[in-house]
């Protein structure tokens, strides 16, 4: 394993998360999240190797806002009418810190719980 993996055409597939669609949208409603969806969501992020948890949370978000026909970072209409770009990137980045799912952040393996790659992504 390795970050190698996480790419696309390699033989690991990013998953849609579709567990986590209603988190997101949830938390940047500021609406309680169910423990139940949570749990889902957890669940699916759980499945998914250190190493690419955040890739996920990332093409996930990117997919949200393409459904909605929007650029990457837009906010304020769409999948996300009530969020505020900054909060959309912060509360994605999060959803492994609220599960409780490390991440690997770099060669070493040494690991996180917030995405600041997803940030990052979004930045542009």
């Amino acid at each position: 394993s390795g970050p190698w993996m996480c790419y696309p055409g390699q033989a690991f597939q990013v998953p849609a998360l579709r567990g986590c669609r209603p988190v997101l949208n949830l938390q940047c409603n500021g609406s309680k999240v169910p423990e139940a969806v949570l749990r889902d969501c957890c669940q699916q992020l759980a499945d998914i190797s250190g190493w690419c948890r955040c890739g996920a949370l990332y093409s996930m978000l990117d997919s949200m806002y393409k459904e909605h026909g929007m650029q990457e970072g837009q906010a304020g209409t769409g999948a996300f009418p009530h969020c505020r770009r900054e909060v959309v990137k912060l509360t994605a980045a999060s959803i492994t810190a609220v599960c409780r799912l490390p991440i690997i952040v770099d060669a070493s393996g040494d690991g996180a719980y917030v995405c600041k790659d997803v940030a990052a992504y979004l930045d542009a």
